[in-house]
């Protein structure tokens, strides 16, 4: 399993949505229930799952699904 279905798999768990497909493009505005919380929620998930942790700084230069997924490249490979 590669790190974008890695992903999908935790979004589709946290959204309770197993027809939640990932695209590069995807932002909260394509998830009905993607807020705030939940994007806590995501990110705590994440960082567990892959074993690694973002600053803040991190978190908010991702726009959209496609940078997230290059930044857990970037760091699981560290």
């Amino acid at each position: 399993m590669n790190i974008r279905e890695e992903l999908q798999e935790i979004f589709r768990d946290l959204f309770d949505d197993e027809t939640i497909v990932l695209f590069d493009e995807m932002t909260a505005d394509d998830i009905e229930d993607w807020d705030s919380l939940s994007n806590i929620s995501l990110i705590n998930d994440i960082e567990a799952h892959f074993k690694i942790r973002f600053t803040t700084e991190e978190i908010m230069s991702c726009k959209n699904v496609g940078a997230f997924i290059r930044l857990i490249e970037d760091k699981a490979d560290k």
